[in-house]
């Protein structure tokens, strides 16, 4: 299998963990109406960050951009995935306290104005998925498909591990363990795209 493409599933499977307003929402879903009924949030959330996905595929496939311009959108990619590393590695606790109503359009709203969304898929994933493009047809959009499938994936386990497992999953000693795996694995992509735009502006390193 193409490592472009392993690395699509694992940047999905890690992106599905990460907290924010959505898993915040789903989680809020969990506690007041159970797992089942938090489906309907997962499935909404899938829909429009698929959406907010396909559109910057879109726009980065049809303007050509120069390769040199890829691989500096790369190496600022390569400071995102450390900056969300960063916060990754003061996680202690899973914050789900808040009661609220989701619905399309709230949830709808609530992806379009994340700007770490937009920032994560131009600067780590685009590049990574326009490089595939180079090596098979249609490489951008498998890419996509393979985050998003890796995305829904650990959403939705992850919210029904939450539904069995709220109290361990709030034991202060859990979560941070977990997310310092998750840091790593985010450094680790970080270090990849730096080499990656280093060797190409400085090919004497290879």
């Amino acid at each position: 299998m193409n490592i472009l493409l392993v690395n699509a599933f694992i940047l999905g499977l890690i992106g599905g963990v990460i907290p924010g307003p959505v898993l915040t929402a789903i989680f809020t879903e969990v506690l007041h109406g159970g797992f089942l009924k938090s489906i309907r949030l997962i499935i909404l959330a899938f829909i429009a960050e698929s959406s907010v996905a396909l559109f910057t595929m879109l726009v980065f496939t049809k303007l050509d951009f120069q390769l040199e311009i890829i691989k500096i959108i790369s190496i600022v990619g390569a400071g995102i995935l450390f900056w969300i590393a960063f916060g990754l590695w003061k996680i202690k606790t899973l914050d789900s306290d808040k009661q609220n109503s989701f619905g399309l359009g709230k949830i709808t709203l609530m992806i379009l104005a994340n700007g770490m969304l937009w920032t994560f898929w131009i600067t780590v994933c685009i590049p990574q998925a326009l490089e595939l493009d180079d090596q098979m047809s249609f490489g951008a959009y498998a890419f996509l498909l393979v985050v998003e499938i890796g995305w829904l994936i650990t959403t939705t386990l992850t919210a029904y591990v939450f539904s069995k497992f709220r109290r361990l999953l709030s034991q202060p000693k859990t979560i941070p363990i977990l997310f310092k795996i998750f840091t790593i694995v985010f450094i680790y992509f970080g270090l990849t795209l730096l080499y990656d735009g280093a060797t190409y502006f400085l090919p004497s390193l290879t």
